[in-house]
């Protein structure tokens, strides 16, 4: 079943924490809801062009949208793109500066992340 955004806004207002919903991690059986929350932000990172932006993101600290379409070899639009799903998975923060957009490694959500697939 496809889960729309409006359906993923629904869910992550229900659920607001990845650490919410699945405190046990994958240690435990995770119900249809928890899994709908999760499959987006999971999704979000089963990118390779996202996982690369991400980990220059993390190294960082923090990096503007400007100096990002060199290191992956992708154009401004699609790394935009990719930017965008990640802000939207909530797994970085993205702030204005001046005409630049800047983000970084919201960095509750990475730990939830992690915690999920600690056994």
């Amino acid at each position: 079943m496809h889960v729309t955004k409006s359906q993923a806004k629904e869910l992550r207002r229900e659920l607001q924490e990845v650490s919410d919903c699945c405190s046990q991690g994958l240690r435990s059986p995770i119900g249809k809801s928890e899994a709908d929350l999760l499959a987006p932000i999971l999704k979000a990172v089963a990118h390779p062009a996202r996982l690369q932006l991400l980990s220059i993101i993390a190294l960082n600290g923090q990096a503007c949208a400007c100096d990002l379409t060199a290191p992956v070899g992708l154009s401004q639009p699609t790394v935009s793109h990719h930017l965008k799903i990640l802000t939207e998975a909530e797994l970085i923060h993205r702030e204005q500066r001046g005409q630049w957009a800047w983000f970084h490694i919201n960095k509750k959500r990475m730990k939830d992340i992690s915690a999920l697939f600690a056994v």
